[in-house]
């Protein structure tokens, strides 16, 4: 049968596990072939896979209900790396060099190299972002050529608790599905929904979820900062579930009522909202429920923006999204609290995206990740079609039945924010011990056959100084009278 071509792309959320499959048209827009989801409140918080059991099985049932819609095999899938406790730490790497010294391409090599040699306790390093090099006392994006004798590296890496990473690595293993590649989640939701201005002239990015707010700053088209804060839209949902209602429905009081920032001379001191049949509660106090809790948000979110960038270095404001960005006012509550007149709120990914499903049209914000992931896809994930009148034939069995190497991947150029996965890993430190031992045994050799050419210019200049000594001088002097005597005679 003839093989489709599309991209699988599967982001795993505190509320929910979201799979999509698409295809990218030639004008740059996207085709949104399925979207399927599974609640995951139970196993996933905070973005994190704390039961990998359940998370495996949830994953394998998205990739076959992907499967079941696609009628065809998938056969890998992209993957978004988010939640709790990723967050940036800045490094710098330097480097003395004589006086008025070429920088050379193996120099910043060298200063890379370095860098991601650097271990962090209980932490594993997802992805580097290089900030900028100091040559002397400037700053360059690319000091290869400039004649300088210091040479400094600054380098932003991206952490996540080792356990995290294992455990989201284990739940794919688990599930028998294939990653073709992991990207930093908050980067690939950047990549798609910021302008080239925006990042430019200085922004942040605020995403909003159900149990995380990630805040990424960008300036001169560069992430300078990453942080993930443990609060999210769910935290206030909980606050108004403290009126003793149901969560359920507290989850709708807040979408119908809640309202992030309210002038006092707009409160109505009567006005009340039900909570169910038999009670209300006074709109003054679910307000104010709303409100408390969206600004100890923003003050996380504010204190995560470094001072320096306050006035200067964000020109491009604040961009707001996720599902949290849809409560009301939430610009001016923003506004309120940071002084800044740019706050815009990211509703859609700046693509074409062409699609039936409701939650993508929707354009809330909620499917931006996921979306931008899709984005960030370039390989085929599709493997040959399934016939479902033919329930013998072998060759539609689906990838979930068989062994998969986690991680095999065909070899690409490493996007922005890509994450190797535990098998590449592996395999890059294999490789790495490889070059080792043969870099090993190539000195070993070069250092035999110095020792065989050193013995054997040294046994050339004994012979030599043998040779020249006064005897064997003498001696040649007589032998060459008496040859010369002899040959007169």
């Amino acid at each position: 049968m003839a093989t489709k071509e599309f991209i699988v792309a599967i982001e795993l959320g505190s509320s929910k596990v979201t799979g999509i499959a698409g295809q990218k048209n030639l004008d740059g827009s996207i085709n949104v072939l399925a979207v399927v989801k599974e609640e995951s409140s139970s196993f996933i918080r905070r973005g994190v896979a704390y039961n990998i059991d359940k998370t495996a099985l949830c994953i394998a049932n998205i990739v076959k209900k992907l499967t079941n819609q696609l009628k065809t095999e998938i056969t890998k899938v992209y993957v978004g790396v988010g939640g709790q406790s990723i967050r940036s730490v800045r490094n710098v790497i330097s480097k003395d060099l004589p006086a008025d010294t070429k920088v050379t391409e193996q120099m910043v090599i060298d200063l890379m190299d370095a860098n991601d040699a650097i271990k962090y306790s209980d932490q594993e390093k997802l992805s580097h972002v290089i900030q900028e090099y100091k040559v002397d006392s400037q700053y360059q994006i690319d000091p290869v050529g400039i004649q300088c004798s210091h040479l400094e590296g600054n380098f932003l890496n991206i952490l996540q608790r080792y356990t995290f990473y294992k455990n989201l690595n284990k739940c794919f293993e688990n599930a028998g599905v294939n990653v073709a590649e992991m990207f930093i989640a908050p980067i690939a939701l950047a990549d798609s929904v910021l302008t080239e201005t925006e990042k430019r002239s200085g922004c942040a990015l605020v995403d909003i979820g159900a149990e995380t707010t990630t805040v990424c700053v960008y300036n001169k088209n560069i992430l300078r900062h990453l942080a993930v804060i443990p609060l999210g839209s769910r935290n206030i949902t909980k606050d108004i579930a403290s009126l003793q209602i149901e969560e359920g429905d507290a989850e709708k009081m807040k979408i119908k009522y809640g309202c992030a920032y309210t002038d006092n001379a707009d409160i109505d001191n009567n006005l009340v909202y039900p909570i169910d049949k038999d009670r209300v509660v006074d709109s003054r106090k679910f307000i104010e429920i709303v409100e408390g809790r969206l600004e100890e948000i923003i003050e996380n979110v504010w204190n995560q923006i470094p001072s320096d960038y306050y006035e200067k270095l964000l020109l491009g404001g604040i961009i707001l999204t996720g599902g949290g960005s849809n409560i009301k006012n939430i610009e001016k509550a923003f506004c309120n609290y940071t002084h800044l007149d740019k706050i815009r709120v990211a509703k859609f990914v700046n693509y074409t995206v062409k699609s039936n499903n409701a939650d993508i049209n929707a354009k809330n914000g909620m499917m931006n990740t996921l979306l931008g992931l899709l984005i960030k896809g370039d390989q085929n994930c599709a493997g040959v079609e399934i016939d479902p009148t033919n329930l013998f034939d072998t060759n539609n069995a689906s990838s979930l039945n068989g062994p998969v190497v986690l991680g095999q991947r065909a070899e690409t150029g490493k996007k922005s924010g890509t994450v190797p996965t535990e098998a590449e890993k592996r395999k890059a430190e294999e490789e790495a011990q490889r070059r080792r031992e043969e870099e090993e045994r190539r000195r070993e050799e070069e250092q035999r056959e110095q020792k065989r050419l050193a013995e054997e210019e040294k046994k050339r200049k004994d012979e030599e100084r043998k040779r020249n000594s006064p005897i064997n001088k003498g001696m040649r002097w007589l032998k060459k009278v008496v040859k010369e005597m002899t040959t007169d005679e």
